[in-house]
């Protein structure tokens, strides 16, 4: 990727920042962010290191890496506090552990009258090498949020989050090219979370999901958001 192509990513990330502000930042012109994005022209190295500052990211990065912009499948990239709420959640290791995880959540929440669950995952990192290696299988972790007033059979652990705030990334048709699109968001929304000096929070700091992902129809098509917890 060139490096205009980075700049405007870069730019597109801080918080949505236009080429006037850019410019403003820098003591230059709008005109001169402008060419620099369509690589017409190039700044000075004081310029290049005042950007790197600014953006909080290396020179090879700025002026040699690949740096995804938002565009194509991903949307709406933002910071989003999640109110407070209560799940069940069930965990499991196997070839498909996705789809496992999610119909037994899904099985349970109609069993409580409830046909269209809100449904969460998230990978589920305790699986050994040989499981991962000779058997192929990993882990992952579904949670259904529950509704108020809700009841639940008798022996079900009933977990509660409070209000957090979650860096949020929107993909549509995710598993149009599931390997690519998804690890691409998640990259790109670290990507943003660096530019915009926001830092992960480990769920052991604080009693939260500190990453999970929400799918879900809209209009004939399938979303999905993808929330990492932030300080």
């Amino acid at each position: 990727m060139s490096f205009g192509k980075n700049l405007q990513f870069l730019r597109r990330m801080h918080n949505g920042m236009t080429q006037e502000e850019l410019a403003e930042k820098m003591d230059v012109s709008r005109q001169a962010i402008s060419r620099w994005e369509l690589d017409e022209t190039y700044p000075e190295m004081g310029k290049v290191l005042e950007l790197c500052r600014f953006f909080s990211c290396s020179m090879d990065e700025l002026v040699r890496g690949d740096m995804l912009a938002c565009d194509g499948p991903y949307s709406n990239i933002r910071t989003e506090s999640v109110p407070p709420f209560s799940y069940v959640q069930y965990a499991v290791v196997s070839a498909d552990p996705e789809s496992d995880a999610i119909t037994r959540m899904e099985r349970l929440a109609r069993a409580q009258g409830v046909d269209k669950p809100e449904i969460i995952g998230w990978d589920f990192p305790f699986v050994s090498q040989e499981q991962v290696n000779v058997f192929h299988m990993h882990g992952y972790a579904a949670a259904w949020i529950l509704p108020e007033g809700v009841g639940l059979p008798e022996g079900l652990a009933v977990h509660r989050q409070e209000c957090q705030k979650y860096a949020v990334i929107t993909i549509c048709s995710p598993f149009n090219d599931p390997f690519r699109t998804i690890p691409n968001a998640y990259k790109t929304l670290m990507a943003y979370m660096q530019v915009n000096g926001m830092a992960h929070l480990d769920e052991k700091e604080k009693n939260i999901i500190g990453c999970y992902e929400k799918e879900y129809e809209r209009d004939g098509e399938t979303y999905m958001d993808i929330y990492i917890a932030v300080k």
